[in-house]
């Protein structure tokens, strides 16, 4: 009886541990001895299988939500089968708003190297090596004994010193206005028609020198312009006694120069002034330029570089792959044959337009800013970004920024100024350009056929059409076609009537 009694005793106690260890809160009264050895076996035991069946329940639980996700997925997978589709533009369409075109870019750019390389190897094999260094310098100079081009240029400083001469008179009251306005004109009238007759009557002059000088006297031309603008505007101004004389045009603000140093008119009238202004790459006068603070070397002869460089491969492509072109051009052009005149006209757009391209870079890109940071010229923007032309107008107006300034400065805004329209006004400026493109074409060639001229004046015709029937990349397309189609084109003519002419001289 009593080990009865003991074993129900040590199995009641081993339930009050359990119900103590499972409500945290309940405490177990003291025992002593092999009962209290017990009874904390018993716990620990019990312990241990409460934590087993929650871990087991806790398993249970993920199996189930696990079976539960598995019997659900397979009708997702069944719903996104059923439907894949959603609106969506195509990527090529401008509604998508997709413009990352960088892998068409890459393959328009190999196309264009391995065409270009195939007719590059098509050339050597059929024409060999035409390069020949020599003959470009007989294009310059036919007796090296004589330069006329270059004398030509050294005389350009009569007219420079003589219209410094006569703002000098202006500014002290010795001249009046009307005087130096018939002598100004007289000078640059000057400067446009004896270079072009010393070209016409001098039969050493070559067509190549012709255009050098010539070009040479143009630029001239527009920069003595501006300088007697400008000058006037400063007389304007000093009459009409300005009260803050700093912030008007002759004298800008201080904040545009790298110094303190700024100059007022009749300041302005030394040759020093006057040679940096003939020499800087602008066409539009100012008393104070924007300067850089100082020449960076390695600016600098990158840019000779490049002006080295791109002449010697703008001389090498016309030897080997436009003259030959243009010579095997002749033949259908006598026989008015369309379909080879066609075939020639498209042969020869490529690599005419490559070297306008390159010529382009050249020109407004290194050679005038090389001659800016010799001269520490701040304003530096040559070119606009021509390449997105939408409009005729716009390329136009960014391919050759020196050149728009002055007409926008000197010639268009007097014309609205004075009541012309809009219109006539741009139609004047289109005018004036198209007849120095015809100069510096016509008369070293002496030869005139007005093709340049109509190039030109075809530009209002097209302009109009661009801008109200084409827009966007149709607009650009169109601008770029003008270009590629439009140059090569006038090339022909001008090299077939030079031909004809010269042709026909020898038979005589």
């Amino acid at each position: 009886m009593m080990g009865e009694s003991d074993a129900a005793g040590a199995s009641t106690r081993r339930r009050r541990a359990t119900l103590a260890a499972a409500g945290r809160g309940v405490s177990l009264q003291p025992v002593t001895g092999s009962s209290a050895a017990a009874c904390q076996s018993a716990v620990t035991a019990d312990i241990k299988g409460d934590d087993g069946q929650r871990k087991r329940d806790h398993s249970l639980e993920t199996v189930r939500s696990k079976s539960k996700k598995e019997k659900k997925k397979p009708r997702g997978d069944i719903s996104e089968r059923l439907g894949c589709h959603k609106t969506q533009e195509s990527l090529l369409s401008s509604a998508s708003g997709y413009n990352n075109y960088r892998g068409i870019l890459n393959w328009c750019v190999v196309m264009l190297v391995l065409s270009n390389a195939r007719l590059f190897l098509e050339n050597l094999l059929r024409y060999g090596i035409l390069v020949d260094p020599i003959q470009v310098v007989s294009l310059f100079v036919k007796d090296p004994y004589s330069w006329p081009a270059t004398c030509l240029v050294i005389v350009c400083n009569v007219f420079i010193l003589v219209a410094l001469y006569t703002e000098r008179q202006l500014s002290m009251g010795s001249f009046s206005e009307f005087v130096g306005l018939l002598v100004h004109c007289i000078n640059i009238a000057i400067m446009l028609t004896f270079p072009a007759a010393v070209v016409l009557i001098v039969p050493s002059v070559t067509p190549v020198g012709g255009a050098f000088a010539l070009g040479t006297y143009t630029i001239l031309f527009l920069k003595l312009y501006s300088y007697k603008d400008v000058n006037k505007w400063c007389r304007e101004l000093s009459t009409a006694k300005a009260k803050k004389l700093s912030r008007s045009l002759s004298c800008p603000s201080a904040q545009h120069f790298s110094d303190n140093r700024k100059v007022c008119y009749p300041g302005n009238l030394t040759i020093r002034d006057m040679y940096y202004f003939a020499l800087a790459p602008t066409l539009c006068y100012e008393l104070n330029f924007p300067r850089s603070p100082k020449i960076r070397m390695s600016f600098l002869l990158r840019r000779l570089f490049e002006m080295l460089f791109f002449i010697q491969m703008l001389v090498g492509l016309t030897q080997q792959w436009m003259i030959p072109i243009i010579q095997s051009s002749m033949k259908p052009l006598e026989d008015m044959d369309l379909s080879r005149m066609t075939e020639r006209l498209l042969r020869l757009a490529v690599p005419n337009h490559l070297l306008w391209l390159m010529f382009f870079y050249w020109f407004f890109h290194s050679s005038l800013n090389f001659s800016a940071e010799l001269l520490r010229f701040g304003d530096r923007q040559f070119y606009n970004d021509w390449w997105n032309s939408e409009t005729v107008t716009y390329f136009w107006q960014n391919w050759n920024i020196p050149v728009h300034k002055w007409c926008l400065r000197h010639f268009y805004k007097p014309l609205l100024r004075t009541g012309f329209s809009k219109m006539v006004s741009q139609s004047a400026v289109f005018f004036l350009s198209a007849f120095f493109h015809e100069y510096l074409v016509s008369v070293p060639l002496r030869m005139f056929r007005l093709w340049a001229f109509m190039g030109m004046m075809a530009q209002l015709p097209l302009a109009w059409f661009v801008g109200r029937f084409l827009r966007g990349n149709y607009g650009n397309a169109a601008v770029w076609m003008s270009i590629i189609i439009g140059q090569p084109f006038a090339v022909l003519m001008y090299v077939h009537d030079y031909y004809v002419l010269h042709n026909r001289q020898e038979v005589d």
